[in-house]
């Protein structure tokens, strides 16, 4: 069975092919990071959460948030609840810490604006 995805890894965006029967090997990619998005995308995917959570004493009563590296997929939502139960107070930085080692991946999640 081969999977056909399209790599996001660069502006690109080579057209994969990933055979799930011989070891998920990729064909199509123009770079080795293609080849690595191929096998992680269909084994073990992640992404990158972005969103927003409240604050007071802010110039917007919201500001963006991101996950300093990508999570499991399947702990997308449970970041999502906790991205809503967090709040902030202002002032913040652009890289302060809100969040540190979501779930025991390592990851934190940070601020992306000052405010």
């Amino acid at each position: 069975m081969k999977k056909e995805l399209i790599c996001i890894v660069c502006p690109m965006g080579c057209h994969l092919e990933v055979d799930v029967e011989n070891d998920y090997k990729v064909t199509g990619n123009l770079c080795p990071r293609g080849e690595k998005y191929g096998f992680v995308e269909l084994t073990a995917p992640t992404r990158v959460i972005t969103s927003t959570i409240k604050i007071t004493d802010g110039l917007h009563n919201r500001v963006p948030v991101k996950t300093d590296g990508a999570i499991p997929k399947e702990l997308n939502v449970k970041c999502m609840e906790l991205i809503n139960s967090i709040s902030a107070k202002g002032p913040v930085k652009m890289g302060d810490v809100i969040a540190e080692d979501i779930f025991g991946t390592g990851v934190n999640l940070v601020i992306t604006r000052n405010m």
